[in-house]
């Protein structure tokens, strides 16, 4: 994967650089540190994904994502907004231009690296790189379920985003029932990002009000019906209906 880092700061890119180096799938093709230069070396690196920041001189972030849409690229890279300033109106402004995800700094490199895999893979070398064919079916379920937490608007700068998506994956690689949500995933959860089992639950939690609130609650109500009416679905519901969808399609 081809990588153009955008950052105004100067150690942060090397930081960034260096690591992805460590990366077999990772390739830096060249670093911007104002939206003017970014914009130059999109159109001559032609770069797979963009790491993008928003505050920058010259041209902004936002800047950069009103201009991309204007510069008819044959294949438009995805876009990372990576920002210390996660407002609501300033990422719903992003998506809207056409960003691919956000990741609000201080971030983990590890982290960082894993989402450009989920979100901005766009060739089947990718995949490759990854091991053994049977990725090819993780992949495709790792898509559906992205793109089912999209459909729904599920922020996706929620911490509860990860978490319902990998929770998802965990329920459809091993069909779990009753209590195996709070019992089993909630703690395997919390063991991988560091938290607890009741930080998983309410950040999933929180991401689902979000999506009922202020995304698309017609869609929620068809994914969960009979179900699922005029009262929001709790996470099992949610999530054992996410998975039914991916098992499905």
């Amino acid at each position: 994967m081809r990588v153009l880092v955008v950052d105004n700061n100067v150690e942060l890119c090397k930081v960034l650089e260096d690591y992805f180096d460590t990366q077999l799938d990772l390739d830096v093709v060249g670093m911007a540190h104002d939206g003017e230069e970014a914009m130059s070396l999109i159109q001559s690196l032609e770069p797979d994904v963009v790491l993008l920041d928003i505050t920058m001189p010259y041209l902004d972030g936002l800047g950069v994502m009103e201009r991309l849409q204007t510069l008819g690229l044959k294949k438009r890279p995805k876009v990372v907004v990576i920002t210390a300033f996660g407002t609501d109106n300033l990422l719903a402004r992003l998506m809207s231009l056409g960003a691919d995800y956000f990741m609000i700094k201080p971030f983990q490199l590890e982290i960082l690296a894993q989402r450009l895999r989920e979100f901005a893979a766009t060739s089947k070398e990718v995949v490759a790189l990854e091991g053994a064919a049977a990725l090819d079916t993780r992949t495709s379920a790792d898509q559906t379920v992205l793109r089912l937490l999209h459909d729904m608007g599920v922020p996706p700068h929620y911490k509860g985003f990860s978490y319902l998506k990998d929770a998802v994956l965990m329920y459809t690689d091993e069909g779990y029932f009753a209590g195996g949500l709070t019992k089993e995933i909630y703690p395997a959860l919390a063991k991988k990002y560091r938290t607890t089992a009741s930080g998983v639950e309410a950040a999933i939690r929180n991401a689902i009000v979000a999506a009922w609130e202020h995304g698309n609650t017609g869609f929620i109500r068809r994914l969960c019906e009979p179900y699922c009416e005029e009262r929001m679905p709790t996470n099992s519901l949610l999530i054992a209906k996410i998975a039914e969808e991916c098992l499905g399609s």
